[in-house]
């Protein structure tokens, strides 16, 4: 049976993690996020499609492709740091609730303890759950709980696909 895909959707400067504001964001680069989210991923019978990108209309346009189509099966889950995009972009609020699958939002540091504008993020109200302040741990965090999200979810919570060979889980269950 193929495995659930979860996309694991990175915004604006996390390709800079390691170099920016190693005080606030930890001295890890987004190349050890990646292999973390790997590693966690196969222990989880996941496959994922790991992205960045410092455009909003990039990121749009990958959240929507997560929604399966004719010849597109989607994506079971995402997992989203949107980065400075969560305080400002309900293009990105649109986009994930149009592609109804599960999300787990996810930030490096914690937000509220930051500045006050930094403490809104539209994309919560697409989330399922946020995770922030545990650095890149809170990757390995969202991945687990979007399995456990997926096993309790009949058809592994996603209508017409959402596995990583395009086809259906059996049986209703993700993996």
């Amino acid at each position: 049976m193929a495995l659930p895909l979860i996309a694991v959707l990175n915004g604006p400067n996390l390709n800079m993690l390691g170099l920016r504001q190693p005080e606030v964001y930890g001295a890890a680069t987004l190349d050890d996020v990646e292999a973390l989210c790997a590693e966690t991923a196969e222990a989880l019978d996941l496959a994922i499609d790991f992205r960045q990108t410092n455009s909003e209309g990039e990121l749009v346009t990958w959240v929507q492709d997560c929604r399966p189509a004719p010849g597109r099966p989607g994506a079971a889950a995402i997992l989203i740091n949107p980065a400075a995009l969560s305080h400002t972009s309900v293009a990105l609020l649109d986009a994930l609730l149009a592609a109804e699958r599960p999300v787990v939002e996810v930030h490096l540091s914690n937000i509220h303890r930051r500045e006050e504008f930094r403490h809104h993020s539209y994309v919560s109200r697409a989330a399922v759950g946020v995770i922030c302040g545990l650095g890149i741990r809170g990757y390995a965090l969202g991945l687990t709980a979007l399995a456990e999200i997926l096993l309790d979810t009949p058809g592994g919570g996603m209508p017409g696909g959402g596995m990583a060979d395009g086809g259906a889980a059996e049986g209703g269950r993700a993996r």
